[in-house]
């Protein structure tokens, strides 16, 4: 009898290509052999190159493939709610409230971001009961002590800070998402309000799965956070905001992602790529972090929010 398949999803642009590869290797390394693993990387665009090099990263029992997103999207448009870390404009941090009605075929699965290292086994993410709730995820500890995101986080999304989840970990109830047709959903509200957001699409998870989520033991969604003891029998490490090793020195758990680097076949481009990572970037990173803190404390304040149109009867949460 043939082992069933555990659909691992991930979305990147060329830029991430590297990063994804040593999420990749570090995940296949540490499969189980028990099981069999998909992993679905989603692109709107993505080097033939890229797309040799991540495949070449498959074993076994962990299978690679790409599928290409070209639909649904026409909506989002590079304007400063719609951007990551309030920089950086890209699709894909959209694609994964698409997974539900683009893959009927899997009633579960798991959806990742790019930037992380995965030193424990997914199946064990994969296995944990999700019973009626629509997704699995960890609180988001990055945001939960700056008082301006806290103040964002209840009174612009309108969820408590203790209840509000990071999206770069999902574990997703990917049938009762279809049923509750939550891409339409999202659709609709992004159209039809626009909503002012500081993480785009993590604010809109929050308030529309509000209720309905599994909180997660953070050790499948653990952050480099200064100053805070590392977190034992890690599953996922995920590099979040501007904590990233390839980026800056001295990030709690870079270890882990310089070891699988070595082995990602895109160790000398992400060696180059720190190299360059000059001063001038870093005080773009500083002002970027400036702002996302200055935004988080005035969305609150403007008159369309999740907040204030859920209060006012519109359906929000599903």
């Amino acid at each position: 009898m043939s082992k069933p398949i555990i659909p691992v999803f991930f979305s990147i642009d060329d830029g991430y290509a590297p990063y994804l590869a040593v999420a990749l290797k570090s995940a296949a390394e540490n499969s189980s052999k028990e099981n069999n693993y998909k992993a679905i990387i989603l692109y709107q665009e993505l080097a033939e190159e890229n797309m040799k090099k991540l495949s070449s990263l498959a074993t076994e029992n962990f299978e690679i493939e790409f599928f290409r997103m070209n639909e649904g999207l026409e909506a989002i448009t590079d304007k400063m709610s719609n951007r990551l870390r309030c920089d950086y404009f890209t699709l894909t941090i959209y694609f994964r409230l698409f997974i539900p009605e683009m893959f009927p075929q899997y009633d579960k699965g798991i959806y990742i971001d790019s930037d992380v290292v995965i030193p424990g086994d997914l199946s064990e993410l994969f296995s944990i009961d999700l019973g009626d709730n629509l997704i699995g995820a960890c609180q988001d500890h990055s945001v939960s002590e700056v008082p301006e995101l806290v103040n964002y986080m209840e009174n612009a999304v309108g969820v408590s800070c203790d209840k509000y989840i990071n999206s770069g970990v999902l574990l997703m109830n990917l049938k009762a998402l279809r049923d509750v047709k939550l891409s339409e959903h999202f659709l609709s509200l992004l159209t039809t309000y626009q909503f002012d957001c500081v993480a785009p699409d993590q604010d809109y998870l929050n308030a529309i799965c509000s209720g309905r989520i599994l909180y997660l033991d953070e050790r499948w969604d653990a952050m480099p956070t200064e100053g805070k003891a590392e977190i034992e029998n890690l599953g996922i490490i995920h590099y979040n905001l501007f904590s990233k090793p390839w980026c800056y020195d001295n990030i709690q758990y870079e270890d882990y992602f310089w070891k699988y680097a070595e082995e990602s076949g895109y160790l000398e481009e992400i060696k180059e790529y720190k190299a360059n990572y000059d001063d001038e970037k870093k005080k773009s990173d500083k002002d970027c972090l400036g702002l996302l803190i200055q935004r988080g404390n005035s969305i609150p304040d403007t008159d369309v929010t999740f907040k204030k149109v859920f209060e006012s009867g519109v359906k929000i949460r599903l």
